[in-house]
């Protein structure tokens, strides 16, 4: 990976976009990356599930379409996350409930199908206030996404998708 890898977390989604599209960095490395920064921040739980081999696989073919010159967006490449609210088919969908758990999509939001052709890598699931029910992203029954600019003070990120904070 390039030397500045340690500062890609730090960049926005066009600046990846763009280091992708000119192949200064490959979709597989940054998604790499990234599930290399969630599971070094797994005290954060920030997610209800990471889904890292569909990432990879999502990756893999996004560079693949690049090499053969077939850019799918304009975020090409780019990991992202979804919000544990929102179908994607074979992945657990609680809405941050416990009256939810075990259960696993069998559709795909209209959303989360219009990341994938658009050619973004989705990571996985972040985690919610119960039901997007609250304005603090304290969720007693799953866990509580913690803030990560504050670490020695658990303080939830704030908002229904707390993870995503």
């Amino acid at each position: 990976m390039p030397a500045q890898d340690t500062t890609l977390h730090f960049q926005d989604a066009r600046q990846l976009a763009r280091a992708i599209r000119e192949r200064k960095l490959r979709s597989r490395d940054l998604t790499l990356h990234f599930l290399d920064r969630i599971e070094r921040g797994a005290a954060l739980a920030a997610y209800s599930v990471v889904t890292a081999e569909r990432a990879l696989a999502q990756a893999e073919a996004a560079d693949r379409l690049l090499d053969a010159g077939i850019t799918l967006g304009p975020l090409h490449g780019v990991p992202v996350a979804v919000k544990d609210s929102v179908q994607w088919e074979g992945t657990p969908c609680t809405g941050g409930s416990q009256a939810r758990a075990g259960v696993v999509s069998t559709e795909t939001a209209a959303a989360t199908r219009g990341l994938a052709a658009q050619g973004m890598v989705i990571l996985g699931k972040t985690r919610m206030t119960e039901f997007a029910f609250g304005l603090s992203g304290q969720n007693p029954t799953q866990g509580t996404a913690r803030n990560p600019w504050d670490a020695t003070v658990a303080r939830a990120p704030g908002g229904s998708s707390s993870g995503a904070g």
